[in-house]
């Protein structure tokens, strides 16, 4: 059988957060996990085994007791899953082993309460209050000293801190994911390119033009020019409030992109403050093509490609009550 969707996920987003077997180190320096750490949670690995269900059942009710975490608790079928990752990585903890392997397991805990949409301080939440009772077991049951119970405890706690900042950083790069989608499906349809006729294009641009909105129309306008061997584009400012320097000379480079592409660029609807700003900024605007609004663009663009438009006469109406 094939390898787990779960675990290509897990291994790709190790992938992509630059997750190796050096960056593995330095995060365990980082929580000041050393070797004499991993003999001592070997000292406490028969203990946590005895008692992992229970261990488990502490995180979990506690995660019951919140509202914010009823979209993992109802959802019968990554509850389940994410009881299974818990007791695994309880085992994992006291296996003695900390490499890629243990790392990519947190991972794929950490994308399952991502995908449930667990809130980051819930899930530290009920992580201290795992960590609380491991620990108030460790003192009563280990056998040994309170001074050694502490220190074993306290290397426990080392890996702890290690898996926290693994899951955390899970969580946090996957809400990061989905915003920057959402970003750039926001900044797609912010900037369609739509085809009027055969060969001509309309553009129209609402609202404030960034830097990286302005490259992006630029993307978007070249890639529609090639694939719909378009000869003129309307590129309508109409909804754009104000231009900078940096923007406006990005708009006459997008223009002399599309010229050489063998498109013309008309732009309309450049409004009074718009204008003003470019003079006071001393933006050559020779290189332009400009209309006062849409429609005289298109007009224009239509005569551009060999449209012409003939005005009737006779009004429609009249000629269909004629025909009836």
């Amino acid at each position: 059988m094939g390898e787990p969707l779960q675990q290509r996920e897990a291994r790709g987003l190790m992938h992509q957060m630059g997750l190796n077997d050096v960056t593995i180190e330095r995060r365990k320096q980082v929580v000041g996990l050393e070797p004499v750490d991993v003999d001592r949670i070997a000292a406490v690995r028969q203990l946590v085994l005895d008692r992992l269900d229970h261990y488990a059942d502490v995180f979990f009710e506690h995660l019951a007791s919140l509202d914010e975490a009823r979209p993992l608790i109802n959802n019968r079928a990554l509850a389940d899953k994410a009881k299974r990752l818990k007791r695994e990585h309880l085992h994992a903890m006291v296996s003695g082993e900390y490499g890629a392997k243990y790392v990519e397991q947190r991972l794929e805990l950490g994308l399952l309460y991502s995908a449930a949409g667990l809130d980051t301080r819930v899930f530290l939440g009920a992580f201290h209050h795992l960590l609380a009772s491991i620990g108030a077991d460790i003192v009563r049951q280990s056998g040994q000293t309170q001074a050694d119970a502490f220190e074993n405890f306290m290397s426990l706690k080392k890996l702890a801190f290690f898996d926290i900042c693994l899951i955390v950083d899970v969580m946090v790069f996957e809400r990061e994911r989905v915003i920057r989608q959402q970003q750039d499906a926001i900044r797609e349809l912010s900037t369609p390119v739509l085809q009027l006729r055969d060969r001509l294009l309309l553009l129209p641009i609402i609202g404030v033009i960034d830097t990286y909105r302005a490259r992006l129309i630029t993307e978007s306008l070249l890639e529609a020019i090639r694939s719909n061997r378009a000869k003129v584009v309307v590129m309508d400012i109409t909804g754009v409030a104000t231009i900078d320097s940096k923007v406006a000379n990005h708009i006459l480079q997008t223009v002399e992109a599309a010229r050489l592409m063998g498109a013309q660029v008309i732009v309309t609807g450049i409004r009074a403050p718009v204008a003003q700003s470019l003079v006071a900024l001393g933006i050559e605007l020779g290189r332009l093509d400009t209309v006062g609004d849409l429609q005289g663009g298109i007009e224009l663009a239509e005569r551009a490609i060999g449209y012409r438009i003939v005005l009737q006469s006779e009004p429609i109406d009249a000629r269909l009550n004629g025909a009836s």
